[in-house]
C-alpha cells in the first residue's frame, strides 16, 4: 500500500511538473505611454510601446515573464523660452527605447495577477524638436544621454482569456539619463496601459 501511494505521489508530482512546462507561452503586447523626465521642468508626453514576450509558470502562483519591447518615451517642456532674440515654443524630447523587463509575476486569482521586476533599457534614438520663432526645427541628441537605463516596473493585468488580457504598468527609472548633467539628475519615468496577446 505504501508503494503504491508513493507510486500515485511520484506520477502526480511528474504531471504537475510536466503541466507548469507545457504552459509556457509565448506573445506579443502593445499599447500607449505617458512619460516624463524628473528634471523639475517637463511634463508628460504620449507615446507607444510594443513587443514580445515569453510567460514561464513556476508554480500556480507564481509566473516569470521576460520580455522585449520597442518604447518611445520622453517629456515636453512645461514652458516657453526666450533666448537672444529668439522665441523657443513647443519643446519636446523624443526617446526610443528597447526594453528588457523581466517581470515576477503573483496570480492572486486565475485571471488578476500583480507584477513586479527590474527593466534594461537600451537607447536607440534620441530626438529634441520644437519650434523657433514659429519655425519646427528638430535634431538628433542622442550622443548627449546615456546608452543604458535602469528601471523598477510595477503593474497588473487581467486575463479575459486563454488569450487576451490587459496591463497597466508604471516605470520608475533608476538611472540619470544624461551624460552630462552638471549635478542634476534626470531619470526616465513612463505609465504604460495595454494589451497582451498570448499565442
Amino acid at each position: 500500500m505504501k508503494k503504491q501511494l508513493l507510486s500515485l505521489c511520484i506520477v502526480i508530482g511528474t504531471m504537475t511538473f510536466a503541466q507548469y512546462s507545457d504552459e509556457t507561452r509565448f506573445g506579443i503586447k502593445a499599447g500607449g505611454n505617458l512619460s516624463s523626465i524628473t528634471d523639475g521642468d517637463s511634463k508628460s508626453k504620449p507615446g507607444f510601446y510594443g513587443g514580445v514576450f515569453v510567460n514561464i509558470p513556476i508554480s500556480e502562483a507564481f509566473n516569470i515573464q521576460p520580455e522585449a519591447v520597442y518604447s518611445q518615451q520622453g517629456a515636453k517642456l512645461k514652458d516657453d523660452y526666450d533666448f537672444v532674440g529668439y522665441t523657443i515654443t513647443n519643446m519636446k524630447q523624443t526617446l526610443g527605447y528597447i526594453n528588457v523587463p523581466v517581470m515576477v509575476q503573483y496570480n492572486a486569482t486565475p485571471e488578476f495577477y500583480l507584477e513586479a521586476g527590474p527593466e534594461f533599457g537600451l537607447l536607440i534614438n534620441a530626438q529634441a524638436s520644437g519650434d523657433i520663432n514659429g519655425t519646427s526645427n528638430k535634431a538628433s541628441n542622442k550622443d548627449g544621454l546615456k546608452t543604458f537605463n535602469f528601471a523598477l516596473d510595477l503593474g497588473l493585468g487581467y486575463r479575459f482569456s486563454p488569450n487576451i488580457g490587459i496591463n497597466a504598468r508604471y516605470i520608475a527609472g533608476l538611472s540619470n539619463i544624461v551624460k552630462n548633467s552638471g549635478g542634476e539628475i534626470s531619470k526616465n519615468t513612463n505609465f504604460q496601459l495595454g494589451l497582451n496577446y498570448y499565442f
